[in-house]
């Protein structure tokens, strides 16, 4: 069985975006961009909804992220992505699939077929859902030290809790912690 998990940067108090949808707060320096390098190593599919990989799309192939961070950039251009979207007629990003539909059975017929583990990046909205659906089975959350004054929570509207359990722990020299998280 497949698993599925999700990687998120948040701020201290929760927000996984600013007001206005702002993502310039997240400090993603050379470090962040080696944990980036490793993580994508271990392969597997990565899970977008629509808003998350057009913008994923837009920045990993453009010139400027392909010089400056190269091996995050390969790593996630070649990666097998899937993105959910009833409004996209085609996604074009290479080795893409889109899906359309409900997108809470299409994850647990996913689950259920062979191929690597998914993860889901960025795409709070679509966290939100399946968390509130106990489909995901990792939560790894990157904090930056930072306290927003407007935002939107990573687990908004969700209807039932999350008993989790910590299984790790890496801190930053930029003060950002990565916490991991397991369904208990």
């Amino acid at each position: 069985m497949r698993k599925l998990n999700c990687f998120n940067f948040i701020s201290l108090n929760g927000f996984y975006k600013g007001a206005n949808e702002d993502l310039s707060w997240h400090n993603h320096d050379e470090e962040g961009a080696r944990f980036s390098e490793e993580n994508l190593k271990g392969g597997g599919t990565l899970v977008f909804g629509r808003v998350t990989y057009q913008m994923m799309e837009k920045s990993w192939t453009s010139e400027a992220l392909i010089k400056n961070l190269p091996k995050v950039a390969e790593g996630m251009n070649k990666a097998e992505k899937i993105v959910f979207s009833n409004t996209l007629d085609r996604a074009e990003w290479q080795n893409t699939s889109l899906f359309k539909g409900n997108m809470i059975e299409e994850i647990k017929k996913l689950k259920q077929s062979p191929g690597s583990d998914m993860c889901i990046l960025g795409s709070g909205n679509i966290i939100g859902q399946l968390a509130d659906h106990n489909l995901i089975d990792m939560y790894q959350l990157m904090i930056d030290p930072i306290v927003l004054p407007q935002g939107t929570p990573l687990f908004h509207n969700m209807k039932n809790s999350l008993n989790l359990k910590l299984t790790s722990t890496k801190i930053f020299k930029s003060g950002s912690v990565v916490m991991c998280y397991e369904k208990r």
